[in-house]
């Protein structure tokens, strides 16, 4: 997949990564951790940049507005470059999974600090719609599942009386709220949403990005 978000200069603000509050619910087990990546002892991928993370729960909130019955699920935030490596592997190893597939999820764990993998600047969240009462809602394709089914428009030519129809709005809930707490979402996964890294700064037409790998040279 091409990014050319890339090619954008990085300034980053140093905020720190703060945990999820108890008011944004967590998807448990983690799903990475469960898989056995190699997370640091004692990390939290439960975590976000501090301005990320108010938007967040402004995005809850619009949600809720919206349909006091449902609610954000948070699948994956910070995710050091090591994991990236381990899911990039993962995913490589799949039934039926091509590398040309994998590219189009997946960021390449680059150690450069000038083009980091989104999720390691702490400024990336996944994330799906639950009911309340604690129900997952389906969107039509799982969260990193391979193919044309992850584009966020994939059902925008459905009937909208059918199941794929209702997935499409689904879809378009969970944008809309996170769109008017001011994320970007990725063009090619319907569940990646992020606020101040370069494919942000790309997409709102930022001449640099506000956040850059956590733990390398700023």
């Amino acid at each position: 997949m091409d990014r050319p978000w890339t090619q954008l200069p990085i300034h980053d603000c140093c905020e720190p990564l703060l945990a999820l509050p108890p008011g944004l619910r967590r998807w448990s087990p983690h799903p990475y951790a469960a898989l056995g990546a190699p997370y640091p002892a004692g990390s939290d991928p439960f975590q976000l940049r501090w301005s990320v993370l108010q938007r967040l729960l402004r995005a809850q909130w619009l949600l809720q507005e919206r349909d006091p019955e449902l609610e954000l699920i948070v699948f994956d935030a910070y995710r050091p470059l090591q994991v990236q490596q381990f899911m990039v592997e993962h995913s490589l190893s799949l039934p039926g999974a091509t590398p040309e597939a994998v590219a189009e999820i997946w960021a390449p764990p680059n150690p450069d600090p000038a083009a980091p993998p989104p999720h390691s600047t702490g400024a990336a969240v996944d994330l799906t719609l639950a009911t309340r009462q604690g129900g997952l809602l389906e969107m039509g394709g799982a969260i990193d599942a391979l193919g044309p089914v992850s584009l966020p428009d994939h059902f925008a030519d459905a009937d909208p009386g059918s199941s794929e129809g209702l997935w499409h709005r689904r879809r378009g809930w969970l944008a809309a709220a996170m769109g008017r707490a001011g994320f970007v979402r990725h063009p090619g996964e319907w569940w990646h949403f992020s606020w101040g890294d370069q494919l942000w700064a790309w997409q709102t037409g930022h001449l640099e990005a506000r956040y850059g790998r956590l733990g390398a040279p700023v």
